[in-house]
This record gives C-alpha cells, structure tokens and sequence, in this order.
C-alpha cells in the first residue's frame, strides 16, 4: 500500500467512525430536551426517565466523539502537511470556533448531568438547551472547513500561494448553506431512526408501556419531519452541485454526454469505457430540471472532464443510490408509523415494528453514503481545483503502519460505544422506568 492509498484509507475509516458519534452528538441532545420538556408540562415520569436515559447516551457519544475527533486533528497535520501549510490559516478559524462550542456543550451537559437534583426542574430543562444548540453548531462549523475545500473562496492564488485571506474564508464558499443544512437534516434523521429501532425491538419483545410508546413517538417526530425536509434540501444542493462541481454531479448521475433535455438514471452499472448505463431506468428531461431547474437545459457529462479529473463513477454513482434509496425507504417508513398511531394500531403491526428496527440502519447507511458522495466526487482535489489530493500528502512512507493503528483505535471505540449503548438498552430492558408522579418536582427525585 503507497503513502497515498494509506493516508486516504486512514482518513476514510476514521471519518467513517467520527461521524457516526457525531451525528449521535447532534440528534440525541434535542430528543433529550424534547423528552424532558414533555416531562415538564405533563407531569409524566416516564418522559423523564427518557431524558435521563438519553442524556446518558449523549454523555457516551460526546465523550467518544471527543476521542476520535482530536485523532481526525492529529491525522490532518500528520498525513497532509502540504495542505494544512497551504490551507490551515484559512480553515483554522473554524477549526478554533468548534472548539469553542465543543466547551459550552461540555459545561452544560455536565450541569444537565448532574443537576437533576441540585437545579430546579425548570432550570434544569434549561441547561440542556445549550447542549442541543451547541452539538448542531460543531457540525456546522467543522462543515465550513469540507465546504472550502468543495468550494474555495475567500483567497487570491498567486503563485501556488493563498494571498488576501478573508478572516471568514470558509463561510463564504457557495457550498457552506446547503452542506450545513443537508448534513444536519441527515444527523437528526440517522439519530431519530436509530433511537426509534431501539424501542421498536423492545415492542416487539412485548414491551407496549407507555415509555416505549413515547420514546418511538418523539423520535419519530424529529425523524419524519426532517426526512421529510431532506428533499428540499438535496434539491438545493443539487443546483449548487452542478453550478460549482459540475465534475461530481455528472459522476453520481453517471451522466458521460453534455447534453439538453438530460435523463435521470435511476440505478443501472455504469461503464466509463462506452459511456452506457447498463439496466437503469431513465427519466427524460429529469435531470436537467433537477440540475438548472429547467428541463431544456444542458448538463454537462463526465466525457468533457479530462480522464486525470474525473471522479470515480462507480463510487460516485452507487453511493448516491444508495443515499436516494435509503432516503425515500425511510420517508415511507416514517409515514407509515404515522398512519398506523392514527389508527392506534402500531402495538399490533409486527411488520410495522421490523421495518422500525432496520430504519436505524438504514438512517447511517444514508449518511454515510451520503459522505461518500461528498469525499469521491471532489477527487482528484482536495481543494477543488486548487490542490490535487496528491500533492497534499505527506512524503513519509511509514503512514501504511499509522493506517493500522488508527483503524485499532476506532474499531475499539466503536466496540466500547456499541458495549456501553446496549448496557443502557439492558437498563431500559429491565424495566427502568418508575410510576408517574403528580407534582413535576417530585419527578426529579430520585
């Protein structure tokens, strides 16, 4: 394995891990807050035996998450010093902001933590909306750095040098807006799925109380409405693609041939040798609408890109099925419990019930190929247009042993999370929930 295939190999398994705690870190806070306001204002002990246990699982999410993103810090400086010479005192800035809300979401979940019975229940409630808004906010900010090197702007390039650096560089890239948003959509989708999968695998091991019932009914809520915002924003994202990458939109589409009037593929094998699509449905015109928002328009094709700056189609295109596929399962599905609580018939539809726990896959399958898309269509950059991956690498030929050790690492911290998560399933499991209480303050009692 050359320097090159390591250092990318390391950086993909370890944003593969950071942001499945990420996403956890964004999602679980707000079901938290939601859970215990609900508690609040109806007196209702198991809401806050929700928030109790959720806020747990924030606590072990936020503690790993911290874990592997300072690894993703060291691994910047390490295998790509040529990129961070060029491009850290652009994207530092956001780098440094992360940080400052990575301390206001660690001080208020320490008082959320443990000020259950120090703080009055309002008070309390109220420390955990700092966490909430804080964990979206990482997100976002760490986003501006990825959306730079999409999209670079704030600079002047003279001679191989950025010059004339806007202090707010990253937040001026055209991609920041619609990366932030589909990305934050996707982490509260992944989250409420998977939070719903855990409590519909308690019902159907016969678990119908009222604290299964509520927590499928909150995460549910946050997950339905947001699946159900993601088109908006993936449409969004989509024009901005092809005004300012136009490279990746035509190796996710699979699309080889400038043309007008562009067809939408919908799965199929691409074959970059021919420039066919074999066994995809097409769409006439869809794509160019999708794309200029005008269905005579012309989409440019992967075959007007030199062979040395094409992304791989294969990745590219098979990943973004995949995200579009696993996107429209879990609108259906999401739809599909809301009709089903209409009905009160969600206690009696088994089926109902598996399709719940195969959403929490499918919400970080979505997400993660999601990410593929992002990552692969930008190649052969790693600032677009600006810097190829290559020439950001380090020259040091030991990172093959570096790859390894770090692939250690998060497969043991995936290990510890998933051991630790399934321990608090085994609390809830074992009936951690008490009788509702009349008085909200009595509810903090422990």
């Amino acid at each position: 394995m050359d320097t090159l295939t390591a250092a990318r190999a390391q950086m993909e398994v370890s944003l593969a891990f950071h942001m499945v705690f990420a996403a956890l870190g964004i999602g679980l806070p707000l079901l938290m807050v939601i859970a215990e306001g609900l508690g609040l204002r109806t007196g209702q002990q198991h809401y806050l035996d929700l928030a109790r246990k959720w806020s747990k699982a924030t606590a072990l999410t936020f503690a790993i998450g911290a874990v592997s993103g300072t690894a993703l810090s060291f691994e910047l400086g390490l295998l790509w010093p040529q990129f961070m010479e060029f491009a850290g005192g652009i994207i530092g800035p956001t780098f440094a902001l992360e940080g400052f809300a990575f301390f206001i979401e660690a001080i208020f979940l320490g008082l959320y933590l443990y000020g259950w019975k120090r703080l009055s229940p309002r008070a309390h409630w109220l420390t955990g909306i700092p966490v909430a808004i804080s964990g979206m906010l990482s997100g976002v900010l760490v986003v501006a750095a990825n959306a730079w090197m999409q999209t670079p702007a704030g600079f002047t390039l003279e001679n191989g040098v950025a010059t004339n650096i806007s202090p707010i560089a990253p937040f001026l890239a055209p991609a920041w807006l619609h990366m932030a948003l589909h990305s934050t959509l996707s982490c509260y989708i992944a989250t409420g799925f998977a939070v719903a999968a855990v409590y519909a695998m308690g019902m159907l091991r016969g678990r119908h109380d009222a604290y299964h019932r509520s927590a499928l009914t909150i995460s549910l809520a946050l997950a339905t409405i947001t699946a159900l915002l993601q088109p908006i924003s993936g449409d969004i994202s989509g024009k901005q693609v092809a005004q300012h990458q136009p490279a990746k939109l035509a190796a996710m589409e699979a699309h080889f041939e400038t043309t007008a009037n562009a067809d939408l593929i919908i799965g199929g094998i691409p074959n970059p040798e021919t420039g066919e699509v074999i066994g995809a449905l097409k769409i006439p015109s869809l794509l160019s609408f999708i794309a200029k928002g005008d269905s005579d328009a012309v989409v440019q094709g992967l075959n007007d890109f030199p062979p040395d700056q094409r992304p791989n189609v294969y990745l590219a295109h098979f990943s973004f099925q995949i995200m579009v596929g696993a996107g429209i399962a879990l609108i259906v599905i999401g739809l599909w419990y809301w009709v089903q609580r209409r009905r009160k018939r969600v206690e009696q539809s088994r089926w109902l019930q598996r399709a719940l726990v195969l959403s929490g896959f499918l919400g970080f399958l979505a997400l993660e190929a999601g990410w593929i898309v992002t990552e692969v269509g930008r190649q052969p950059w790693v600032i677009y247009d600006v810097m190829r991956t290559s020439e950001g690498v380090t020259p040091v030929s030991e990172v093959p042993l570096t790859f390894y050790g770090f692939s250690l690492l998060y497969t043991l911290l995936g290990i510890v999370l998933v051991y630790l998560l399934r321990q608090l399933a085994n609390d809830t499991a074992q009936g951690d929930v008490g009788p509702a209480k009349p008085q909200k303050e009595a509810a903090y009692e422990s």
